[in-house]
């Protein structure tokens, strides 16, 4: 089933797209806590997904390739010192709300396509794409809530800042 490859692969890239933009956007954001821990956290879920699609895909011949490394130390190293210094600018709260709205627009990318797989394995009784579905895609839905509550709470302040 091409269509249903198609969305493992694209659900795959996504998912690992979005772990790397949670890890960015908590390194870039680091003098506030609780988003950089939640980001932090936020991407675990995301780097598992990556590894149970890839796991999935080999039922269906799909090889997705082993899941992205992460960053090495000097660019960590350099994203930490970025985001200490962002810290201190008046408009870190800006930054945070566009990195908000982009994990917002990624994570609700990533639940249409965990809509999709679902709906294919519905249709077709597919076991274990279902308990696949079951087990991330709330986790996904988390992710946007996040992100959701976040702007909800910053935009205020931050847009009407003089």
């Amino acid at each position: 089933m091409k269509g249903r490859n198609t969305v493992l692969r694209a659900l795959h890239h996504g998912e690992r797209d979005i772990a790397q933009q949670l890890l960015r956007t908590g390194e870039r954001h680091r003098t506030d806590h609780e988003v950089h821990h939640v980001a932090i956290d936020l991407a675990h879920w995301s780097q598992e997904h990556v590894q149970r699609l890839a796991d999935a895909a080999e039922a269906y011949g799909l090889d997705l390739g082993a899941p992205h490394g992460t960053p090495s130390t000097v660019l960590t190293t350099l994203r930490e010192k970025t985001a200490e210094a962002v810290g201190k600018r008046p408009e870190p709260a800006l930054l945070l709300l566009h990195d908000l709205r982009e994990l917002h627009l990624s994570a609700s990318g990533n639940s249409l396509y965990w809509e999709m797989l679902g709906q294919s394995a519905q249709a077709t009784k597919d076991a274990r794409l279902l308990d696949l579905v079951a087990d991330c895609h709330p986790q996904t839905l988390r992710q946007m809530r996040w992100t959701n509550t976040l702007v909800k709470q910053l935009s205020a302040q931050a847009l009407t800042a003089v």
